[in-house]
């Protein structure tokens, strides 16, 4: 576990030598000071008499903080889910290939690691840049609207949470595809594409529909199937956020799924990496 751990914190100083982590939480730390000090929210004995952002009204209407709140709630948590995926698809896109970069992997696959090391450690280091970066932002949406309307939810932070399992499924996809080509556009391209099929296998019932009976709706339904639901999870997120009932059939059946997809392309790449020859 050690060497795992130690790729991982390498990740994470290359990061820092990129000026990454900094770039990242002034971007999250801009975007919170600019709700906080736009947002204005008038509270009288738990419900809301009137809301303002940049100092248009609105809201009006008197109701329930919670129920108020809820839009609010599920409309950051899907920002969060699709816009830190694609920031991460982006920001992290070059991490694998440059540690494969000629010269380096070589120095690295000379020191008393095992190959799988390398990637497992790799992986550690990304999420855990994505973690770090969810839960301060959703932290500091608690505190906002904590502070300024008095209701407290933890609801965020678990929709966090599952934005950083969807993200762990594409960033495999990812890290998979720096084994085969040391290319970070391909890199970016191949879990943008995770991405969008993901948001596609979450609507597979619908969509199929379109398709005329047969071998193409086989080949749509067999095809999405392997793919991870990341539309529903998307959903749930955003339910989870608002304290809104799950829409989705079953949470630990869709977390499965993209755990199950993530480890299976993993286990891909471990096995192509370690059978290539630099």
């Amino acid at each position: 576990m050690k060497p795992v751990l130690g790729i991982a914190g390498y990740v994470l100083r290359e990061a820092a030598a990129r000026k990454f982590i900094l770039a990242f939480l002034a971007g999250i730390t801009l975007v919170l000071t600019v709700v906080a000090l736009s947002l204005r929210l008038e509270v009288i004995d738990g419900a809301l008499a009137a809301s303002r952002l940049f100092g248009e009204e609105i809201n009006s209407n008197i109701q329930s903080v919670d129920m108020a709140l809820r839009p609010v709630y599920q409309a950051a948590a899907f920002i969060v889910f699709y816009g830190g995926i694609l920031f991460g698809i982006v920001a992290c896109s070059d991490f694998a290939p440059s540690l494969m970069s000629p010269g380096r992997i070589e120095h690295l696959l000379a020191l008393p690691i095992q190959r799988w090391h390398l990637l497992a450690g790799t992986f550690l280091g990304v999420m855990t840049l994505a973690l770090g970066g969810t839960l301060y932002g959703t932290t500091g949406l608690v505190l906002i609207f904590g502070v300024k309307a008095g209701y407290w939810t933890v609801g965020p932070l678990v929709s966090g949470l599952l934005a950083c399992v969807g993200f762990a499924a594409v960033y495999a996809v990812m890290l998979t595809t720096a084994t085969l080509v040391r290319s970070a556009a391909l890199c970016a391209a191949a879990g943008a594409l995770c991405l969008v099929g993901g948001i596609i296998a979450g609507h597979r019932h619908t969509i199929s529909n379109f398709f005329e009976s047969g071998v193409s709706r086989a080949a749509f339904r067999g095809v999405t199937l392997v793919l991870p639901r990341l539309s529903s999870l998307a959903e749930a997120a955003g339910n989870m956020a608002a304290s809104a009932p799950l829409e989705v059939r079953s949470l630990g059946t869709l977390l499965l799924g993209v755990f199950v997809f993530g480890l299976g392309v993993l286990a891909l790449g471990f096995w192509r990496f370690e059978g290539k020859d630099y």
